[in-house]
């Protein structure tokens, strides 16, 4: 992929910090975009006309990355709407926390189905729908390296991403489709800092010797690299993106 212009990629989860972030990255990088959200339309509509005001076209759809219904969809109407699809980014994703021992089978269930269940179904469809130079970048976490308390249906549900990512880096073999994984480390977002203290806030910026939270647009430029020319290389790898977290 030498040149991104005329080239269109999906972002998964773009009403969110990262992956709005990585959408209007994509955007800058030359992309025609689609972006999905689950309840927060206002963000993608907001977010769509910030794209087009770069004079890249986008759209917005509604999309349950654990249902195959609405993956299929989202493919359908990306390659309806813009033609094609050249790069794929799965950001969509939920980390309720509680301990193993409470037993809370709905809330494990419902993050495997849509972290892990998601990941599988967005990986299944951009490898078909992909062609030569086409790139597919998960998401994971680099909490997998620390196993805190409370993270457990989570890290399960990313640990299964890892391990797709490189098994499906393998089964593109001869394609010329790259498929790799940003593993973030804290990371200020909503869905981050939802729920902790300002102590505790505190507490894992310091745990990375630049002793600072990410940024959405850190992560961002992570992808870009990844998405675009310069991430030809890089195949079947984890990137965590983490200032030294972990």
């Amino acid at each position: 992929m030498t040149d991104t212009s005329n080239r269109v990629a999906i972002v998964t989860g773009a009403s969110g910090g990262i992956g709005g972030a990585v959408a209007a990255r994509l955007a800058r990088d030359g992309f025609d975009i689609t972006v999905t959200y689950s309840g927060h339309s206002d963000a993608a509509d907001a977010l769509v006309s910030d794209v087009k005001k770069l004079g890249r076209r986008a759209i917005a759809i509604k999309a349950d990355v654990a249902k195959t219904d609405d993956v299929a969809h989202l493919f359908g109407s990306t390659r309806e709407t813009l033609g094609r699809v050249d790069v794929v980014v799965n950001c969509a994703g939920i980390m309720p926390l509680g301990p193993i021992a409470a037993g809370d089978v709905e809330t494990f269930d419902r993050v495997i189905a849509t972290n892990l269940r998601g990941s599988f179904l967005i990986f299944s469809a951009a490898a078909n729908a992909l062609g030569s130079g086409g790139r597919i970048i998960a998401f994971s976490s680099s909490v997998l390296g620390k196993s805190f308390p409370n993270y457990g249906a989570y890290i399960a549900s990313k640990s299964g991403v890892e391990g797709l990512v490189r098994v499906l880096a393998n089964e593109l073999r001869g394609r010329s489709i790259t498929v790799n994984c940003i593993a973030p480390g804290p990371v200020g977002t909503e869905l981050f800092l939802k729920g902790k203290t300002e102590q505790q806030i505190k507490t894992f910026a310091e745990l990375a010797p630049l002793e600072r939270l990410g940024t959405p647009d850190d992560i961002a430029s992570a992808v870009s690299f990844l998405a675009g020319p310069d991430g030809a290389w890089i195949n079947g790898q984890i990137l965590r993106a983490n200032g030294g977290f972990a």
